[in-house]
């Protein structure tokens, strides 16, 4: 068995130990990626989608099935070189000129923005679809940096101190679960106030999100694939995390105008019972025989992540939707909402880091909630921006990416998975490395951008 995987101590230890890198290359990293969004809406081709229409007529068969093809992929290719290309680039071979590359891309942005308005006529481009596309927009560019990371991680041309941190610290990679929680929570049924599922239902729907965490639990021992025990624990994992969540949502079942205040209730107690010496027993790597103490980081950081997860649901009600149940703010509310909040929470991360106690994504604690939410909303923030761009148009890539969140996810592990099984990435050159993830980008947007367009949707949570 060892001859599948015969470097999995070598890779275990290569993403181990790690200190992350500072809050302000953080919010620099949290900045350059909806920029780029921003960018690329800004230098609309008529091959673009009307996102308008396309939204509206999204599930009508027959209007998917109009498209050409090929213009479809020349266009989803060029979204590949305006967006992930890019992305890629910043997080590998320009990572030590981060700061500079930010500040170029934004002067590049705002020529682009200001040009735009010189030589167009007055436009006002904020109907009612604009809040839900740029919702669109955060969610998408969460995924493709999240499905970008699990991979490059293993390449050394990917800065160690991007990676997952082992105890304290800011790495970017710490934010990708906490994201997905509160991607979902600003979104959810809850959020929109509509009713909740009665927990038989709820356990039903959770259903795939249990057999995925099996799977892959199974999958990474059968092939004998590494696994840093430090993240979760021996057997747990992502999708249970996920899982677990739906139900105590589905079980203590609360109106979203409260579900804030009971999330700030279990994430202060949480926090408090840290302070009084769980922190030290969760961050030990001694560890018995029961299923508890084999799976302590994952059982106890479902605390925090049920937190960012009810907070969520609160703050989308407040910001993106009315009373009833479809009906959404106005974007100009919703963005100094926004603002204020990405701001305050900010603060707060910095307070607490200093102060109560640092940033850990490994126990999810107080300061690592407040920071997921600072980065979150910083990035929806910028992207909300974009009512300022005349004529924007929504690129293909997000629109594919949209309608397969989890599927995207998914698909991406399985690459990973078949790269890491063939390639040697630990002693990779670093144009091997680029190449391979320049492809891997490639052929995974290729393959939901195909989804997209014959009009497949899988739906697992």
């Amino acid at each position: 068995m060892d001859s599948i995987n015969p470097t999995k101590l070598l890779k275990e230890e290569f993403v181990s130990n790690l200190t992350g890198s500072s809050i302000l290359e953080i919010t620099a990293l949290s900045t350059i990626v909806p920029v780029l969004f921003l960018l690329r809406h800004a230098i609309a081709s008529p091959c673009l989608i009307d996102t308008d229409t396309d939204l509206k007529k999204k599930n009508d068969v027959a209007t998917v099935h109009s498209k050409i093809l090929w213009n479809y992929m020349a266009t989803l290719v060029l979204d590949l070189l305006f967006i992930i290309l890019p992305i890629i680039l910043f997080l590998t071979v320009l990572a030590e000129w981060m700061y500079q590359c930010v500040i170029l891309t934004t002067l590049l942005l705002l020529f682009v923005v200001v040009s735009k308005r010189l030589t167009s006529s007055p436009h006002v481009n904020d109907g009612p679809l604009s809040l839900r596309r740029n919702i669109s927009s955060y969610r998408v560019s969460m995924m493709i940096v999240t499905c970008l990371t699990i991979l490059a991680v293993d390449f050394r041309i990917f800065p160690r101190r991007y990676a997952k941190t082992e105890t304290y610290g800011t790495g970017l990679m710490d934010v990708g679960v906490g994201s997905f929680v509160l991607a979902n929570s600003l979104v959810s049924r809850q959020a929109r106030n509509i009713s909740s599922m009665k927990l038989k239902s709820a356990v039903l729907s959770t259903s795939p999100l249990l057999i995925l965490g099996f799977v892959r639990l199974l999958s990474t021992a059968g092939v004998n694939y590494q696994v840093h025990v430090g993240e979760y624990g021996v057997h747990w994992n992502f999708f249970f995390t996920l899982a677990a969540i739906s139900i105590l949502t589905s079980i203590i079942n609360v109106p979203p105008r409260y579900c804030g205040i009971l999330g700030s209730l279990i994430l202060v107690g949480y926090q408090s019972c840290l302070m009084k010496g769980l922190n030290l027993y969760l961050l030990s790597n001694e560890r018995g025989t029961d299923l508890i103490s084999q799976n302590k980081e994952g059982l106890f950081s479902i605390f925090g992540y049920w937190s960012i997860y009810l907070i969520g649901v609160q703050l989308g009600n407040f910001l993106f939707f009315q009373n009833q149940a479809s009906g959404m703010r106005s974007n100009k509310r919703a963005r100094i909402g926004v603002w204020i909040l990405s701001l305050l929470f900010w603060l707060l991360t910095l307070l607490i880091d200093k102060h109560v106690e640092r940033v850990s994504r490994r126990m999810c604690n107080l300061a690592y909630v407040t920071m997921v939410f600072a980065v979150n909303l910083q990035v929806l923030g910028i992207l909300m921006l974009s009512d300022f761009i005349p004529g924007r148009k929504t690129s293909v890539l997000e629109l594919a990416y949209n309608q397969n969140l989890l599927a995207t996810f998914l698909l991406a592990n399985v690459l990973t998975g078949l790269v890491n099984l063939s390639v040697n990435t630990l002693f990779a050159s670093s144009l091997t490395a680029l190449t391979i993830l320049v492809a891997y980008a490639f052929i995974l947007s290729i393959i939901i951008g195909l989804l997209d367009f014959y009009g497949v949707r899988l739906k697992f949570w």
